[in-house]
C-alpha cells in the first residue's frame, strides 16, 4: 500500500477544479501499442513520416488507410484499465459535489469514454472517426475492417482517419478548452505522458504559471519531473485507484 503526501490527498479531495492530462502510457497499460511500437511486422520498414502525414495520405491513401484501420481494429480488443476507471470516478465525484473536472487526452483510442468519462477533450483526435477529405463529413467506424481502402464517403470522396498527423495543427476548439481549464485549475495531473510533446506539454507550463499544484504519475522520470510538486513513479492503473481511495479516506 502506497503512502501518499497528506497535502496531495486533501487537495485531490477538496480542489474545486482539477485537470488531468493523459498520454500514451495510460493506453499502453491496456495493451494499446504506442505509435512507434506498432511499427512491427510488415510495417517495420516504415517511418512515422510514411504513415502519419497529409503528404503520405495524398501519396498512398491505400497504404495509410490500411495502417490506421489495422490500428483501429486492434484497439477494439483493448479494455480500460484501473487508471481509466479512477479518472472516470474522479469526474463523477466532482460532478456530484459541484466541482470542475476536465480530462484532456493525447490518446486516440477512446478508452476513457469506454470507462465512463464524459466530455473528454481529444487533442489528437480519434481512430474511431473518419473524415471525408472532400466534403468534411465525419462518420464513426465501429465495425469490422474496411473492405475497401481508403473507405469512401457518400459523396465519393476518400475518408481519412480523424487523427492529428505530423505537421497538422491541433483542433482549435479542443486546444482552447484545454488551455482555459489548465489556466484556472487548482490541481493538474500529468498521467502517463512524457511531457515533451507540444503544445500538449504547454498545458503543464500554463497550470504552473497560474499557481496550480501539479502531480505527475509515470513509471519513468520525465524532463518535467523535477518541476512537479509531486512525482510518483508507477503505473497509472495501479497508482490512481490507490490515490483516489486514499483521498476518500483522508479526513481533516
Amino acid at each position: 500500500m502506497t503512502t501518499f503526501d497528506r497535502q496531495l490527498l486533501e487537495l485531490l479531495r477538496d480542489a474545486d477544479s482539477i485537470v488531468a492530462l493523459t498520454g500514451a502510457g495510460v493506453s499502453a497499460e491496456s495493451g494499446v501499442p504506442t505509435f512507434r511500437d506498432a511499427l512491427t511486422g510488415l510495417w517495420a520498414k516504415y517511418s512515422p513520416e510514411d504513415l502519419a502525414t497529409p503528404e503520405a495520405f495524398a501519396r498512398d491513401p491505400e497504404m495509410v488507410s490500411r495502417w490506421y484501420d489495422q490500428r483501429r481494429c486492434g484497439v477494439a480488443g483493448c479494455k480500460p484499465n484501473g487508471g481509466h476507471a479512477a479518472l472516470a470516478e474522479l469526474q463523477r465525484r466532482a460532478a456530484a459535489e459541484g466541482k470542475q473536472f476536465t480530462l484532456v487526452t493525447q490518446n486516440v483510442d477512446r478508452l476513457h469514454q469506454a470507462a465512463g468519462s464524459t466530455d473528454v477533450i481529444e487533442l489528437h483526435g480519434t481512430l474511431w472517426v473518419w473524415r471525408c477529405v472532400d466534403c468534411g463529413d465525419e462518420a464513426e467506424e465501429r465495425g469490422p475492417a474496411f473492405s475497401v481502402y481508403p473507405s469512401r464517403c457518400s459523396c465519393g470522396g476518400k475518408r481519412r482517419p480523424g487523427v492529428v498527423w505530423f505537421g497538422e495543427e491541433l483542433p482549435g476548439q479542443a486546444l482552447l478548452q484545454a488551455q482555459r481549464a489548465a489556466g484556472s485549475c487548482r490541481l493538474f495531473l500529468s498521467v502517463g505522458t512524457s511531457s515533451v510533446v507540444y503544445p500538449a506539454a504547454g498545458l503543464i507550463d500554463l497550470a504552473l504559471r497560474n499557481s496550480a499544484r501539479v502531480l505527475e504519475i509515470n513509471p519513468q522520470e520525465t524532463p518535467f519531473s523535477s518541476r512537479a510538486h509531486w512525482s510518483i513513479r508507477g503505473m497509472s492503473g495501479l497508482v490512481l485507484p490507490e490515490l483516489l481511495n486514499a483521498s476518500f479516506e483522508c479526513t481533516s
